[in-house]
């Protein structure tokens, strides 16, 4: 199911960072087996900006190219399909030539593009693939000319600006020193705004949607999104601020993240355990309105419980528990209790208990929910 994710992150990701340069068509079929292309990219006229701003990405992008992203590294089987989708394309170009009586050049073949996280040298030597290092650099892969190919491998590339777009296909520590380095980025470049409005869709994605736990790689990559996140959504306050527009205006962004984290948490909770109990949903508003790392921490907590009565149980009480702290945090040596109290109320009384805690201080709620039940 991860995979599935990560491979339409990348195939949305390429298409976003590509179409100003030219057409993008994700999963184009082609003949014989029909096989689906993940990304086929048709140049229109050049943007030498923008190409340059893409380093790496947009020198790749100044020809007709084929990309195949991996989230894992590929073997043989599947290197020599990618080739397989390369040369179905050159027989359906070779048959609309004939058909249109023009003399064919190898010339307006695609370029493949085979973008992996990591490649051994024992892959890349059984393709007889070699480097190219006097029009490109290191971790690019070179088949023969003839065939026009290329095994990208995304940890040798050199980290600088000009593979930051390729490096955020990556995996492990190369992908989240990408994400860092995006970070750096001013908040209103558009590349930056893009790539995290992608970037957190990706997230939402791992949390909502991946009922088994996930892996550990996959809660790093999650905890490496979310800061960035928050972060847009400060710099968005912070221009509001700045330029002077009303603080309704700050109130609404506020409300649009907790209508979100609402409706994550709610898909979230939906996917992993079914129908929402009641109790569940009197704390889906309080919890909407945790900051955002805070949040995605929650979520990975969750994330780990079992998908039974026991982890559906479990979950209530990790959602109750945040909400106490988010209210009290000096609860602290009485929160087991506290949580154990709250949940024992009838669900009425527990909505309307929950819709009044900020008006309740630290000594009103140790009163009202600090005793030991019998």
């Amino acid at each position: 199911m991860t995979r599935f994710i990560h491979d339409l992150f990348a195939k949305e990701y390429l298409e976003e960072l590509l179409s100003p340069l030219g057409t993008v068509n994700i999963g184009r079929d082609v003949t014989s087996e029909v096989r689906e292309i993940d990304v086929y990219f048709t140049p229109r006229t050049a943007i030498p900006e923008y190409s340059e701003t893409l380093g790496l990405l947009g020198k790749m992008a100044n020809t007709t190219a084929i990309f195949e992203p991996f989230r894992n590294p590929a073997n043989v089987s599947e290197i020599c399909s990618c080739l397989g989708k390369l040369l179905d394309v050159r027989g359906e170009l070779e048959r609309k030539f004939r058909r249109e009586n023009t003399r064919y050049d190898d010339a307006q073949l695609p370029k493949l593009w085979i973008l992996m996280p990591t490649a051994s040298k024992a892959l890349v030597d059984s393709f007889n693939a070699i480097p190219d290092t006097e029009n490109w650099m290191q971790g690019i892969y070179f088949l023969g000319e003839s065939l026009r190919t290329a095994i990208v491998a995304i940890h040798q590339l050199p980290e600088t600006p000009d593979t930051l777009w390729l490096r955020i296909l990556g995996k492990g520590g190369v992908q989240q020193r990408a994400i860092s380095q995006l970070s750096a980025l001013a908040t209103d470049d558009p590349l930056r705004i893009i790539a995290l409005e992608l970037l957190y869709r990706l997230q939402s994605n791992l949390v909502t949607d991946v009922p088994q736990e996930l892996e550990p790689e996959e809660r790093e990559l999650i905890m490496a999104i979310a800061p960035l996140f928050q972060q847009q959504i400060q710099a968005a306050q912070q221009q509001a601020r700045e330029e002077g527009l009303e603080q309704g205006l700050e109130e609404g962004l506020e409300r649009g993240r907790q209508e979100q984290q609402r409706l994550i948490l709610e898909n979230f909770l939906r996917v992993r355990f079914g129908e929402l109990s009641p109790k569940m949903t009197v704390f889906l508003s309080p919890i909407s309105k945790l900051a955002a790392a805070e949040f995605t921490v929650l979520l990975l907590a969750i994330s780990m419980l079992t998908v039974d009565e026991t982890g559906r149980e479990s979950a209530v009480k990790l959602l109750a528990e945040s909400v106490l702290q988010m209210r009290s945090p000096e609860l602290g040596d009485i929160l087991p209790t506290a949580v154990t109290n709250l949940l024992a109320l009838p669900v009425a009384e527990l909505t309307l208990f929950v819709e009044q805690l900020s008006q309740l201080s630290g000594e009103e709620l140790r009163e009202r929910l600090g005793k030991i039940p019998d």
